[in-house]
């Protein structure tokens, strides 16, 4: 692991309780008991029933929800609200419609306070690191499904986050598409060092990108198994038809079916 991947980054959960209202009097809990490190430069894939709080944890870790209980920690501080160091890319896009594709990832610059000059030197970087060189000026409701999620991922990367959280990004896309992104998702992260954490309902994407894959439970969510994966990087995704990869999907089903009884 070079330096770079770990200078920054570490992620800590430790008894995170986030619960909420159920009724008059009542309160439904999303997680409790929830421990979880994701050290610098790691990709931990998150899987687990439906409401197990998979988007909810996503959300602690992005300051968007405070717990109940416990608490979330970015590099030993802890996370008490939105932070530029953590970038978020959710299922949708959520691109601005009537902005262009630059226009959209130089959004966050634009918050920030960046010159116009450091704004279009920044996201031409950004353009080129996702391929959307020649989209730069097209309008999100002309862009496909794969170019419009590009553009998304592009602006979460625009203040160079330490930690970038992805919400099932590319669940709505068909099985190519999908498969294309994971394996450009796979060489960004080589090019940037970011530490990542994608919440799948794919076992074979958990595998495919994780360095580890974390099973919760169902509701209330608490990590149940922490598989680490055994295939070698770089990947391609014709090693999930390897065995290691066979026997890493087998333990991955188990667990999540004893988190389901």
């Amino acid at each position: 692991m070079s330096e770079s991947r770990t200078a920054s980054g570490r992620l800590e959960l430790r008894d995170v309780q986030v619960s909420f209202p159920a009724g008059r009097h009542d309160r439904l809990v999303a997680l409790d008991g929830l421990d979880l490190t994701v050290e610098p430069g790691q990709i931990v894939s998150l899987i687990g029933p439906n409401g197990s709080g998979k988007s909810t944890l996503l959300r602690v870790v992005a300051g968007l929800l405070r717990p109940d209980r416990g608490e979330a920690r970015l590099d030993g501080e802890p996370i008490t609200g939105p932070d530029p160091r953590i970038g978020l890319v959710f299922q949708e896009p959520r691109l601005l419609p009537w902005r262009s594709a630059a226009r959209n990832i130089a959004y966050p610059l634009e918050l920030a306070g960046w010159s116009r000059r450091e704004r279009d030197r920044r996201v031409g970087e950004l353009l080129e690191l996702v391929g959307l060189e020649g989209a730069a000026a097209v309008v999100p409701g002309e862009l496909s499904g794969g170019m419009r999620q590009r553009a998304a991922l592009a602006r979460s990367l625009a203040l160079e986050p330490r930690v970038l959280l992805l919400d099932e990004p590319f669940s709505a896309l068909d099985e190519l598409t999908r498969e294309r992104l994971n394996v450009e998702l796979l060489d960004l992260w080589v090019r940037t060092s970011t530490t990542i954490v994608v919440v799948t309902h794919s076992i074979a994407e958990a595998i495919f990108l994780g360095d580890r894959v974390v099973v919760l439970s169902e509701r209330p969510g608490r990590v149940v198994a922490d598989l680490p994966v055994g295939l070698p990087r770089p990947r391609a995704i014709d090693r999930l038809d390897e065995s290691i990869a066979s026997a890493m999907a087998r333990d991955v089903r188990a667990n999540l079916a004893g988190a389901a009884a």
